[in-house]
């Protein structure tokens, strides 16, 4: 019996320093994890470069009011998509003038009774063309140099800035998920708490086993000793004590966390009322974000698309599809499709669409993530204000040729020599944001 005890209390002991072992090694994961995630979070690459700007000449001018305005609709070459192809449009016309009107608002020339105009929307099934009212002249001449141009090479010019406008805040790749951490939180104490029982136990047992003055072992002193010092470890106010603030200070940390966490819908992604293919319409037939969401370029708000957006293509395109019948059912009822919104800013925090997109050269895909990819929309960003600010200290401002910030460049070079950041220009301040 002896013998057996003490084996006993050789193997408990080798338990003891395996969950020792343990403890250690845990304690060393979630350490190096968290160093990870700050070291990731410190030199995180830029999450999208910005669309190279529109401007030069005439035709690269046109290249790009015709991929936002018309090649959903139209291509350069003869080949038909919803409307005719382009090729030759000049001179299939009876004037640059008629183009001119016919682009700007195409119903009022067919109610003229323009014979023409009529004869272009008879051979093309009576679909409405879109009216681009906001086009002038020049703008329409650049689009029709780009379709005249559109077989040679287009010399591509560099983007104007002293650096990439669109640098996005780093992404927190590399470290542990917040679960990950507070899974292995908890397994730490759970071992602390069960080796703290077994050193009880141990105790217990080399006690036990040790013999009396006659070389035997008393078994009813033995059960006796272990039920008191069990009580006796139960009862301790120090371990009572170190568990209670454990388990406070795990408590705290979550209800912080929480509270961080009240308003931020990150991965949220909402059922719409109509099925709605992202990566078909942006990534597989690359159609332009700004001739859906109208506004991105010159709104505060991107805009959701009407309907009749949506009947450019598919008053031709798969009208028997369940999802595009409730497109017709909406306007037939005259109701509007009820999208539910995705990426929704306090009402104490303000934000310009057109000052990011239009004058910053920022790419949809630095808030909104890889849209094109997207089956069913999420928020991929944070959007908290902490998420912005840092783009802003990120954010080399785009300064080349312009003359508005010629004074502000001259004032800053001599503080500083990085770039001009966003921040340096007023992007930290509150009433920017707030007012």
């Amino acid at each position: 019996m002896s013998i057996n005890s003490k084996n006993t209390v050789h193997k408990m002991s080798r338990f003891y320093k395996l969950c020792v072992a343990i403890i250690l090694s845990l304690t060393l994961l979630v350490s190096n994890s968290q160093v990870k995630a700050q070291d990731a979070a410190a030199g995180g690459a830029p999450a999208a470069a910005a669309a190279a700007p529109t401007g030069g000449g005439d035709a690269e001018k046109g290249k790009s009011l015709f991929t936002n305005n018309c090649a959903q609709c139209h291509a350069v070459t003869d080949e038909k998509v919803v409307g005719p192809g382009l090729k030759g449009i000049e001179s299939r016309a009876p004037s640059k003038d008629w183009l001119h009107k016919w682009i700007r608002n195409s119903s009022a020339v067919i109610a003229t009774g323009d014979a023409y105009a009529n004869q272009v929307f008879n051979a093309n099934g009576k679909v409405q063309m879109s009216s681009f009212p906001s086009l002038s002249d020049a703008d329409i001449d650049g689009i029709l140099a780009y379709i005249d141009q559109a077989g040679k090479p287009v010399v591509a010019t560099a983007p104007a800035g002293g650096g990439d406008v669109t640098t996005a805040p780093a992404a927190s790749t590399g470290g542990p998920s917040e679960l990950f951490t507070i899974v292995l939180v908890a397994l730490l104490i759970v071992m602390v708490l069960v080796l703290g029982v077994l050193l009880a136990i141990v105790t217990l047992l080399s006690k036990a086993v040790t013999p009396t003055a006659d070389g035997t072992i008393a078994a009813s002193s033995f059960s006796q000793r272990l039920k008191s010092n069990l009580s006796s470890a139960v009862n301790n106010p120090t371990l009572r004590s170190i568990v209670i603030w454990l388990f406070l200070l795990v408590a705290t940390k979550a209800t912080i966390d929480g509270a961080y966490g009240v308003g931020i819908q990150q991965g949220y992604a909402p059922k719409q009322p109509i099925a709605y293919s992202h990566k078909l319409h942006a990534g597989q037939y690359k159609i332009d974000c700004n001739y859906c969401h109208t506004g991105a370029q010159k709104g505060k708000s991107a805009t959701i698309p009407a309907a009749n957006i949506c009947m450019n293509c598919h008053g031709v395109i798969k009208k028997e599809s369940p999802e595009i019948q409730k497109i017709y059912t909406a306007i037939e009822n005259n109701q509007p499709i009820e999208w539910v919104r995705v990426h929704n800013l306090p009402d104490l925090a303000y934000f310009n669409h057109a000052q990011h997109v239009n004058v910053g050269n920022v790419a949809c895909q630095t808030c909104h993530g890889e849209i094109e990819k997207m089956e069913v929309v999420e928020q991929r960003s944070s959007l908290t204000m902490g998420w912005c600010i840092d783009c802003h200290r990120r954010t080399e401002v785009n300064t080349k040729d312009n003359a508005y910030y010629d004074k502000l460049v001259a004032l800053h070079r001599k503080e500083s020599k990085e770039p001009l950041k966003v921040a340096n220009i007023g992007g930290l301040e509150c009433s920017k944001c707030h007012y």
